[in-house]
Order: structure tokens, then sequence, then C-alpha cells
């Protein structure tokens, strides 16, 4: 076979655990090679918790993952992928490991050695505060009550199932001053919410920041990695997480540099009218931006709009709480920043207080910490992107509009120039020394698990109209993406970031792409999907709350049939307590309300899950072409677009999953490696699917880096409902889009689609030929999606 190229032609991404090791990975190798995958994308596969089901919480990053069949059972993947032409990319995570100390050898020795542990710069510890002592949120309740069940064993502290290690001498301490002696400080767990001494990832106490900043530490924490891409085992990587790094462009260009340039994309989320830095030397983001594109174009603006007006009169949601989506980020991020990062907005307080009590600046002097706080509030839960990057960007991030807005938060006018001290100092008017810095670093790392906490994980729960806008990298308030904002998206991608990465679903989604597909159609039928909820929702007593059970009745709209009814309802069950709880608005992760969780659990069964659900599976199965033409249209549009398109595991199939830990079950895969289904059966998903990735494979010139996008425009009555393009003249996709509107508006009629030059040829109805101007009826006359290409001349 030949070798895999060098920039994928499309990644199929598997979420390695021990249910699915580096074997079954293997055994699936023939079915992708079939499939015309390029490469597989794997999960992070260093050393991790045990049991985890996902690797991002690396222990060891010099070793392989046993439980997954350590480092030859990763060659023999390699070798197995290699014999059939595909490559590996891997998912790294620079950003943080597992806050685990018996299974992190690492973070063992800094515990027991403290800061002149060689390896204490390997982490991002403050050890001004808490008296030097790494602060432990283990306890199960405040000392008083839990110093009983700390176990002195040898050198060791023991807790229930946690281990710390003692520092040399102080075994035989009795436990007060014992606990006083070492380098860390068991507490309840409560106390990291203000408390904490490390930074977390997002607002994770068990993941400890990494400082890959530090050369040195760098070259340990990527040694494995770096050793597995020179021999060749690998081909190039997925970068998590880069806005938490304190340098994400230093980082990048270091890992280009080590690298030796391969293909490598960072999972940015970028928000809309947001552009990748163009200075990181990366081939682009992991895509959740595409997906954001593909997905709008299936919404009807109008249709969202009125699904919103019936949203509000049926759960009569609060204006800041999930009725406005502004408003709800605003006031998410309030709650966030006070309560759960609590401990990082103390420390980006104290390091501004600092910085501007010894500055030589006069400017700086006099500001108090309060005011200060205040106005790094007010800035951070304005910032509509994740993180400024560098003093010359933070004035686009940290606006003056911002600012003016800020002040008004200060009653004393004079108080408020603790707004343009903040600014000023992001923008880099009072220098660039190492205080400054620090201070520009922390306030970028804060913004950014900010962002993801505020709106991903607490909006998007509480601002429910439309469930499928809710995605990762969505934009909820404006969902909708109409022809013309996705061509000139596309045009970009192919003039800037030609390698890029794409998805639809991914192991983070809120929901996989098909079960957001069915929800678009909502957008279509507002009124009809309002009535049906009416009826359904009758005497379905008691109700929770009216924005839980909206979007309850959304999430089985979604789902649809899904086999055992027992498994279909349990997998809801669980899907919406994640969703209220992640809302914060009854109950939450920390203070969890059994009573009201009670009543979703019996509000699912006996609605949505119930008899009532039935008239939602009416619906549903009445839309189902609409549907249909939605899960056809996304993928087709999805592989053929500019960018290196990504397949979640399955996806090459129908798949209907909801958030995790529901799409990480295992992928299933037959004895060939067949998918499954014993090599028979395909669906009309995987037909375009199959259909479109050979297509990639035979001409991958077309699609690739030197490749060209032209959009292509529909002529008559129905041209909206027509997306069409040409990939380097050579490709045409065209998709239908709104199919509901279009059939109850009459059809396409005599809505044409001009081609290019040419003879064009069916790829997936060998026979079928067109030229110059052809009619859209006759064109989408057995299916809502159709991918041509030119024959020779």
């Amino acid at each position: 076979m030949p070798p895999a190229p060098a920039v994928p032609t499309a990644t199929y991404r598997f979420q390695l655990q021990p249910d699915f090791p580096f074997s079954a990975a293997t055994t699936a190798v023939p079915h992708l090679a079939a499939l015309n995958i390029s490469h597989l994308h794997l999960s992070p596969v260093l050393e991790a918790v045990p049991g985890s089901r996902h690797g991002y919480d690396v222990v060891d990053p010099t070793r392989v993952r046993e439980e997954l069949g350590g480092e030859e059972g990763l060659r023999e993947l390699s070798r197995t992928a290699r014999d059939h032409g595909l490559g590996l990319i891997l998912d790294i995570v620079p950003n943080h490991m597992a806050m685990s100390p018996r299974h992190n050898p690492a973070l063992w020795e800094v515990l027991r050695d403290g800061p002149s542990s060689p390896r204490a710069r390997w982490f991002d510890i403050d050890w001004e505060a808490q008296g030097g002592q790494v602060l432990l949120p283990v306890l199960g309740g405040p000392l008083g009550e839990e110093a009983d069940r700390l176990k002195v064993d040898g050198d060791v502290l023991r807790y229930h199932d946690h281990a710390f290690p003692l520092r040399e001498g102080t075994a035989g301490l009795p436990l007060p001053r014992l606990l006083d002696a070492q380098w860390y400080r068991p507490v309840w767990w409560r106390l990291a919410r203000t408390e904490l001494n490390y930074r977390r990832f997002f607002s994770i106490s068990e993941l400890i920041g990494v400082r890959v900043e530090d050369p040195e530490v760098f070259a340990a924490t990527h040694a494995k990695i770096l050793e597995l891409l020179h021999e060749g085992v690998v081909d190039g990587l997925r970068v998590d997480h880069p806005d938490g790094l304190a340098d994400p462009g230093g980082y990048l260009r270091r890992l280009h540099e080590a690298t030796g340039g391969r293909w490598t994309v960072v999972e940015k989320i970028l928000a809309d009218g947001e552009g990748l830095p163009a200075s990181w030397p990366v081939a682009g983001t992991t895509g959740y931006d595409a997906l954001r594109h593909v997905d709008g174009l299936f919404m009807d603006p109008a249709g969202f709009g009125e699904l919103l007006d019936r949203y509000r009169a049926f759960a009569a949601p609060q204006t800041d709480r999930g009725g406005d989506w502004d408003a709800t980020v605003r006031r998410a991020a309030y709650k966030v920043l006070t309560h759960e990062l609590a401990a990082e907005s103390d420390r980006l307080t104290r390091v501004a207080a600092r910085l501007c009590a010894t500055s030589p600046e006069t400017a700086l002097r006099d500001r108090a910490p309060w005011a200060l706080r205040t106005a790094l509030t007010e800035l951070l839960v304005r910032l509509e992107v994740y993180r400024p990057y560098s003093p010359e960007d933070a004035a686009t991030v940290v606006t003056e509009e911002a600012a003016a807005e800020a002040r008004r938060a200060f009653a004393v006018p004079e108080e408020a120039g603790a707004v343009d001290v903040v600014r000023d100092l992001l923008l880099g008017r009072y220098g660039d020394g190492p205080a400054q810095a620090e201070f520009r670093t922390r306030f970028a790392q804060t913004a950014s698990a900010l962002r993801a906490k505020s709106v991903e994980d607490t909006a998007f729960y509480r601002y429910v109209p439309l469930l499928s806008a809710t995605e990762v990298g969505g934009e909820p308030g404006d969902p909708a993406v109409g022809p013309d904002r996705f061509h000139a998206y596309c045009a970009r991608v192919q003039r800037d970031w030609p390698a890029t990465g794409t998805v639809l679903s991914t192991h983070d989604a809120k929901r996989s792409a098909d079960v957001r597909a069915a929800l678009h159609v909502l957008t279509e039928c507002p009124g009809r999907w309002a009535d049906v909820l009416a009826e359904a929702s009758r005497g379905v007593e008691p109700v929770p709350d009216g924005q839980l059970a909206w979007a309850a009745w959304q999430t089985v709209f979604g789902l649809g049939p899904a086999g055992d009814e027992r498994a279909r309802e349990e997998r809801v069950r669980e899907a919406l307590l994640k969703h209220v709880r992640e809302a914060g608005l009854f109950t939450s992760w920390t203070e969890q309300e059994p009573p009201y969780e009670e009543a979703v659990a019996r509000f699912v069964a006996a609605g949505p899950c119930g008899v009532p659900g039935r008239k939602v599976a009416e619906l549903r199965e009445a839309l189902e072409p609409h549907i249909r033409a939605n899960v056809m249209g996304a993928a087709l549009v999805h592989l053929t677009m500019p960018g290196v398109p990504d397949l979640y595991q399955g996806t090459e199939r129908e798949y209907r999953a909801l958030v995790d830990p529901d799409n990480r079950t295992p992928p299933r895969f037959g004895e060939n490696g067949d998918g499954g289904d014993g090599g028979g059966g395909r669906s009309e998903k995987e037909a375009v699917t199959r259909a479109a990735l050979a297509l990639r494979a035979r001409r991958p010139e077309v699609f690739g880096t030197s490749a060209s996008y032209e959009p292509l425009a529909a002529v008559g009555p129905a041209a909206d409902h027509c997306l069409a393009f040409a990939r380097s003249g050579e490709v045409v996709t065209a998709v239908t889009r709104l199919s509901l509107r279009l059939a109850e508006s009459g059809g396409w009629r005599d809505t044409r689609l001009p081609l290019p030059r040419g003879r064009w040829a069916d790829v997936r109805e060998p026979g079928r030929e067109f030229e110059r101007e052809v009619r859209a009826a006759e064109l989408f006359a057995a299916s809502p999606v159709v991918l041509l290409e030119r024959l020779p001349e």
C-alpha cells in the first residue's frame, strides 16, 4: 500500500478506553481503509488515571497507557494501519495532568519535596499562597470530622483511596504537626472554590495546570510524543485546549519546530467573526467553526425566531436565566467568576494588586484590591471570545465599549479608574516586564476558563429554545447561516487554512450531528411543534420547570427511536440530569437537590419517555423525509467543503448520541472490522459517506491545499433551498436545505442549477449525466443530495 499522505484527506476519531483499547482499533483498520479514511485519529494515549474513559487525565507523559495495550499495542496498531495505507494522528494534552499523586510520579515527588523538587517547575502552583502548602481538596468534610480517617502507613499518608507522600522525618509526628510539616494540606473539598493555589482545568480540581511554557517542562512532557513522531509511529497531532496555556503561540512554535512541521490542528473555539491567529504555525482548528456553519445552513432564521417566541410562552424563562441569550450569558459569567472560579479570580486580583503596589508608575499606585477585583470582573464578563493572545490584539478583545460599561459598576467615578488601569496593563501601556507579562497571562487563562464554563457549561443549558443551536462553538442567539455567509466562510478557509480540521460530531459534542439534524427541522415548523407539545404535555404532572420540560421533549424528538425502551429512558434521564446540574438553576453538581432531581426523573418517565411521548414520536415520523435531507445534506457538505473532515467513531452510519458519557460508548465492529453489519445493509448516509471519501482519496488535488472553492447559485423560485459549490472545477456538491419549507411552498418548480463547463456524472448513480443548466427537480429526483464529477473531455 502507498504511505499515508503528509496532510490527511480524512481522519476517523477513536475514543480509546479500557473497553476499546489499541487492539480493538486495530481490528477496525480494514473497515476504515475500505471507507477511504487516510488517518486514524486517537484520543490521548499516554498513561492516565486507571479506568479513565477519556484519557485527558494524564499521570505520566513518558509512557503509553498500559490499559490500552501499552507502547507495543500502539506500535502494532500503527504497523497494521500502515499496511493498509493509513497513518495516525494523536490527541495531546499539554495544558494539564491529573491531580492524582498516587498515580502521578512527578506530582508525588513535588508533594514530597516541595518547591526544591526538580519537577516543581512542571506544575502551575502558587507557592506564595496558603503558607507555601499545596491545597489538596480531597476530604469529604472539615478536617475535624475527617481526621480519624487520615492514616500514616510508613512514609505514606492515606485517606480512603487517596495516598500522599510524607516529608522525610515527619512520619512519627502527631497528626496536627504532621499535616503542618508537609508541602501540601489535605482540606475539605468545598474549599477548592475559594482557596485553591494551583491552576486547574476550568473548575476541575482533579486536573492541575502544567507549565509547558518552560522549555525543560516542554521537553520532559513531550519526549514520548516526539519519539513516536520521529520514529514514524504517528504522523500528526491534535492539541487539546491551547487557550489554557500561558503562551499558546509560543508553545505552538516550539511544537512546530520539534515535530518538523507535522500536520497539527488545535482545539480552538472561535467566536463568530473571530479568526485563528495568523502567526500560529498550525494547519488550523479541530473544526468547531465548520460545525457551526454547516449546522446553520439547515436552520430557518424566521422559524427560529418564532420557535423562540413559542419557547418563551411555554417555559416562561426569566430574561437572564434562559429568556434572552446575551443576558443569560452575562448572568452566568458573573456567577461562574464569583463562585466556581473564585480562586482564579482571587489569584488574578493578587497579581494585579501586587503589580500596582510595586510599580514605579505612579498612575498605578493607590488602587484598592476591591476596585481592581471589580474592574477585572466587569471586563471579564464582557469578553465575547475566549481570550486575548497579545497586547496587540487585546484592544479588540477588551474593547473601549466594554470598559465604558465596566466603569458604571463604580459608584464613585474616581474609583472607576481601576478599569483603565486594568485595560492599559492588558494593552501593554505600562511596559512589558515580568510582572506585566504574568498579569496578562493570568487574565487570559482566567478568561478562557470563564468563557468555557459560563457559555458552554452553563448558558447552553439555560437558553434552550433550540437544543441543536447550543453546540460547542455555536451561536445560540443567532444560529442560522444563509448560503452567502456559508460560501464566504468556505472561501476564507480555502484561502487561509486549507488543511484545517472540520467536524460534525465529537466526544465533546452536546449531541451528535444526526440528533441535531432532526432538531433543525423544528425551525421549519415551530407552530406545529408547539401544538404537539401542548397536546403531549396535557395531564403530565408535575412538571419540575418549563425550561427542563421544553428541553426534555426536544431531547426525545432528536434522539428518536433507539432500541430498547428502558435503555432509551435511562439515556434520556441521565442526559437531562446532567443538563439540570450544568444549568445550575435548581440543582448543581456541588449542591444537588434530590427532591428536584427525583421530580425530573419522574417527569421523564411519565412524559417524554411515557405514553405522551408517542405524540412527539408521531411528529418525528411525519417529518422523517426532512430529517433525512438534513442528515445527508450535512454529511455531504462536511465531506466536500474545504478542510480535512474528521469522522467521529460510528458516524459513517446514522449515529444518534446525547452528551457524554452517552457519546463515548465503545463502537462495535464486526470480526472483519466491517462496522458490525457483516458488510451488508449499508444506510443511505453510509453510501454518501463512502462515495465522498472515495472521491477525496482518488482526487486529493481537487480538495487539498492547492484546490479551489467556487459557489454555485441556483436560479428560480426555490433557489434558496439549494446549496451548491464546485471544488477545483472538477467536483460539484449540491444539497437540499429547509426541505419542509420547500415542500410547503410547492417544491422545486422551475428552479435550475447552472453547472460549470463540461459534462457531469452522478458519482452515486452511474448513468446519470448532466451539463449546462439542470432542473433541480431532476437533479434531486432520487435523493436530497447529489455529488457530481466532471467527465474527461
